[in-house]
């Protein structure tokens, strides 16, 4: 049942993947780079799950099934983010950040 790669390799990726999804989402200004690198946390994230569900103290199938909730999830707040970055979009005509916290016409 061993797949052959060690835990941390998986815990490294996830690791890797969470930084560079914080770096983006704390960093860039454009309002879709960071949806994405959002999104790209949460997978970090589903892959410590199904890691520690593959390798922990009792393996289980506990950490798959919350990480296809997670996916799920994510799938509903990337088509409400869209929907919303486009309706900022039409009536704002940027998708920056730093102009988007004003409430206004």
């Amino acid at each position: 049942m061993n797949s052959g790669v060690p835990a941390s390799a998986f815990l490294a990726l996830a690791l890797i993947l969470f930084c560079i999804g914080l770096y983006g989402a704390l960093t860039k200004r454009n309002t879709v780079i960071v949806l994405i690198s959002i999104e790209l946390m949460l997978n970090a994230v589903n892959i410590n799950l199904v890691t520690f569900s593959k390798y922990g103290i009792t393996p289980s199938i506990d950490g798959q099934i919350f990480t296809l909730f997670a996916m799920a999830v994510a799938a509903a707040e990337a088509s409400v983010g869209l929907a919303i970055l486009i309706s900022l979009y039409r009536n704002r005509k940027t998708v920056n950040i730093d102009e988007m916290d004003i409430m206004k016409n």
